[in-house]
């Protein structure tokens, strides 16, 4: 691994390095061979558990790069499988056993549902469902009341020192700590020439606007980012493919002009 990389690329999985309906990346398949040519490095950021990302990681050749888990409420070292211990998300289970049970009521966690559960609602394949339930610091999960009834919800987890991060399908519930907050430590530990982030939802926000350049992947299955800062000067870009083809093609343009 380079100990100074040129290009330090964070992304985000679902909707982006992965096909939103088949989570397959195989159509970025140019862009991360050029990756490595060019020795940058890759660190997948996702709400996705390390039980998750770890073979995905290895799968595409960057298993030698850190990962962000759980929607940056906890690191994967690089070259681990990671068996985290699980006390913050125990604690996130005890909390939510406290609030009020009408707002209970409205919020289905991962940890609500067995693997069948969890693969109805991410598509997940049954065995990929169970790993999404080996969960270490946060607690994803669907809201079905109102956006007011939200806010109560939240109010009474945040007396507890529990946030929340609004994705394209879930809202996670973590004890802190966010991609943008990872991004940040990594790019001081690693001093990439240039840093680089995908992704496609408002939990990828923060992250985009940290990094040197933020790619926004087009998703047509959700609402588009409202405007960024930093876009009207063209520190944002956005993808007019969506998923894995339109993360292709923006590395495969930025790494021809940040490395020529």
């Amino acid at each position: 691994m380079t100990e100074r990389p040129r290009l330090l690329i964070f992304s985000d999985l679902d909707g982006t390095l992965l096909d939103h309906q088949t989570y397959q990346w195989t159509a970025a398949r140019d862009a991360l061979g050029a990756l490595k040519e060019a020795g940058a490095g890759l660190v997948l950021a996702s709400s996705k558990t390390a039980a998750e990302i770890a073979p995905l990681r290895a799968a595409i050749g960057f298993q030698n790069w850190p990962a962000i888990v759980e929607n940056g409420a906890g690191l994967l070292p690089a070259g681990a499988v990671c068996d985290a211990l699980s006390e913050r998300y125990d604690a996130l289970r005890t909390a939510l056993a406290n609030v009020p049970t009408d707002l209970r009521a409205l919020f289905t966690g991962f940890g609500d549902l067995d693997a069948a559960g969890v693969a109805a609602v991410t598509g997940l394949s049954p065995k990929a469902a169970g790993l999404a339930k080996q969960r270490a610091f946060s607690e994803p999960g669907t809201w079905t009341g109102t956006v007011q009834e939200l806010d109560q919800f939240l109010n009474h987890l945040a007396t507890q020192g529990i946030t929340a991060q609004r994705g394209g399908r879930f809202v996670t519930l973590s004890f802190g700590g966010n991609k943008a907050d990872r991004v940040a430590d990594l790019t001081q530990r690693y001093s990439p020439r240039h840093t680089i982030a995908l992704g496609d939802a408002p939990n990828d926000i923060k992250m985009l606007e940290t990094a040197d350049i933020g790619v926004v992947i087009a998703n047509p299955h959700s609402a588009p980012l409202p405007p960024l800062k930093g876009e009207g000067a063209g520190k944002i870009i956005r993808t007019t493919e969506a998923g894995p083809s339109g993360w292709n093609a923006a590395i495969l343009s930025l790494i021809k002009q940040l490395t020529d």
